[in-house]
């Protein structure tokens, strides 16, 4: 199961960037997420964990997987029978604008039960996810 949303922004990758990996800061700017606690203190970096706390979801721990700075990252949140990933991708444009692409991928034995029981939720938390990063970049 797939769920993405993109979006431009009229901000330039690196101020993009600089919000996108404030994670702790999510819910100032975001719907989908309600609150958020990291593992450790610093930078995100490969191996650092959070504890994304979203409505109608239980909390969640995510372990970012992959990290090239300013460009994009990937974090996991594994539950029995269901990993899921989060994919989050920045692309300067020439313009100086940036496209952001963003994507829940479950896979496992239950991700296809869970994507038809949650898919809906998942699809406009991505989507939320994707216009509050655009509002709160635009904004300045």
């Amino acid at each position: 199961m797939r769920f993405e949303a993109t979006t431009e922004i009229a901000a330039d990758a690196e101020q993009v960037w600089a919000v996108l990996v404030d994670v702790e800061r999510w819910p100032e700017w975001t719907a989908s997420v309600s609150r958020v606690e990291r593992g450790e203190p610093g930078p995100l970096a490969v191996g650092a964990t959070a504890t994304l706390t979203q409505p109608k979801l239980r909390p969640a721990v995510w372990r970012v997987t992959e990290l090239t700075e300013g460009r994009e990252f990937t974090w996991v949140s594994d539950t029995p029978g269901v990993r899921t990933r989060g994919e989050h991708r920045l692309l300067p444009l020439p313009d100086g604008r940036t496209r952001v692409e963003l994507a829940i991928v479950q896979s496992g034995l239950l991700a296809g039960l869970i994507g038809r029981l949650y898919g809906g939720l998942l699809r406009r938390y991505v989507g939320l996810e994707a216009e509050g990063l655009r509002r709160r970049c635009e904004r300045g």
